[in-house]
């Protein structure tokens, strides 16, 4: 009886925190939208005085000075910050999309977002996948160096044939085009085996940069089939899309045949390992380099969902491929997929 009262108070127990978690969360929330609010409406009437009276700059920094006076101890009433203020209603007034958006993340990041941010349709992916998938400071950071906002609308995949309407945007978001290794410690020159065995030692990182919506399953992850073993490199789950993630490590340039392999795991995951109520399986190949044109008519024959992405260690987006980014009315469609 004793432990069956044990066993019932733990469950108990466990809830409370929980709603005692959720109760924090809540309220960190709130504040930050009163804040938020706060500092849009700050940023307005300093706008709409300027228009009126035809202000300078002078009014900034009288009011930083009397803010501050008024009230000491309290931060954010800077001239700087006061300026960002200003500035955050300037960008966002106009676009009646983003409005609804602006309290869903904290201000540091929204600094983090206007100082390094210029197009409003880059602004709307970080504002959308900081709230989405929970981003820190320092990871939102790393996600801006590392042009993860290109290197999304820049992959090369086969879903829109492969997958299903309900799923097929939500996984073309899930998929760079290349992905920055620079926290290993490898030369240029280094064998598969090397890269799997530096990425197991920083899996924290390496799930970072995959995109943050993914949890680690195994590596060298064993399938059977028919007395036959085969091992496929690195496995994921992806929670939102509610499907495995095969990953095959290439240390060199993109090969066509690589496709037919990943089908290959692609199936026998869906056979053998995929619960009843889960997405397909997706399958994605990361090499050293690869052709476009070679990848894009490897995948066309493909029926498997699968991306071929690279994998370098520096951030610098391709000057030849900036060209080639989909056009603002394909972004904002594709942008809905982030649900807030």
């Amino acid at each position: 009886m004793k432990k069956m009262m044990r066993n019932n108070y733990a469950d108990f127990l466990g809830e409370i925190k929980e709603r005692i978690r959720r109760a924090q969360y809540d309220a960190l929330k709130a504040v930050n939208k009163e804040l938020i609010a706060l500092y849009w409406d700050i940023g307005r009437m300093i706008v709409e005085r300027q228009e009126k009276y035809g202000w300078g700059r002078s009014i900034v920094e009288n009011l930083a000075k009397d803010l501050q006076k008024e009230f000491p101890g309290i931060q954010g009433y800077s001239a700087r910050n006061i300026w960002y203020m200003r500035m955050f209603y300037t960008i966002y007034r106009k676009n009646a999309k983003l409005q609804p958006m602006v309290a869903e993340i904290s201000w540091t990041k929204h600094l983090v977002i206007l100082d390094r941010c210029k197009d409003d349709l880059e602004k709307e992916f970080y504002i959308r996948m900081t709230r989405k998938f929970g981003w820190t400071k320092n990871v939102l950071i790393h996600q801006i160096d590392n042009k993860t906002y290109e290197k999304t609308l820049l992959n090369q995949t086969n879903f829109d044939k492969a997958l299903s309407e309900k799923i097929k945007n939500q996984a073309k978001l899930a998929v760079k085009d290349e992905y920055t290794f620079d926290f290993l410690e490898l030369g240029d020159e280094h064998s598969e085996i090397e890269l799997e065995r530096a990425l197991m030692n920083r899996v924290n990182r390496f799930l970072i940069e995959m995109g943050g919506a993914f949890t680690f399953v195994g590596n060298q992850f064993r399938l059977e089939i028919d007395d036959s073993e085969f091992f496929i490199d690195i496995l994921l789950y992806h929670r939102r899309l509610k499907c495995l993630v095969a990953i095959e490590l290439k240390a060199g340039k993109f090969l066509p045949e690589y496709v037919g392999k990943m089908q290959f795991y692609l199936t026998a995951l869906d056979e053998t390992v995929k619960e009843r109520g889960e997405n397909p399986s997706i399958g994605i190949i990361l090499c050293k380099d690869k052709s476009r044109t070679i990848v894009e008519y490897a995948l066309r024959v493909s029926k498997k969902p699968i991306g071929v992405a690279t994998y370098k260690i520096t951030t610098q987006l391709p000057r030849n491929l900036k060209k080639e980014l989909p056009s603002p009315e394909q972004v904002a469609k594709l942008m809905e997929e982030i649900k807030l």
